[in-house]
């Protein structure tokens, strides 16, 4: 059983910053790529940033030069630094990861947590 735990949510004014850690437990072999997914109201979930193991990352262009992706791989911990925060950066952010266990690899999901930035 695998678990993705999400911390580091929550009410921030605009111009502000916070930092989400995902960390993964559980019977683990292999953590592969990580990411971090956002939903807003009425919108789609979208892809905000991803990091491989290797370290490469991809952001969306909304985040570009403002949020963060990193990883520590000896923690199984995912992290995003989130600076120069927006109204419209307001969602219930999600990390996800590709594991291995006994099992192939599969993609696993956190239970999410809320971001909302307003003065």
């Amino acid at each position: 059983q695998v678990q993705l735990v999400e911390s580091g949510g929550g009410l921030v004014q605009p111009g502000g910053s916070l930092r989400l850690s995902c960390a993964a437990s559980g019977s683990i072999f292999s953590i592969y790529a990580m990411a971090w997914y956002r939903q807003a109201p009425g919108k789609q979930r979208e892809l905000v940033a991803s990091i491989t193991t290797g370290g490469s990352t991809n952001y969306a262009d909304s985040v570009k030069g403002r949020f963060t992706i990193s990883r520590d791989n000896a923690k199984n911990t995912v992290y995003l630094q989130m600076n120069s925060l927006k109204p419209e950066d307001t969602a219930v952010y999600y990390c996800n990861a590709h594991i291995s266990t006994i099992a192939p690899m599969k993609s696993y999901w956190g239970q999410g947590t809320q971001v909302t930035v307003s003065s």
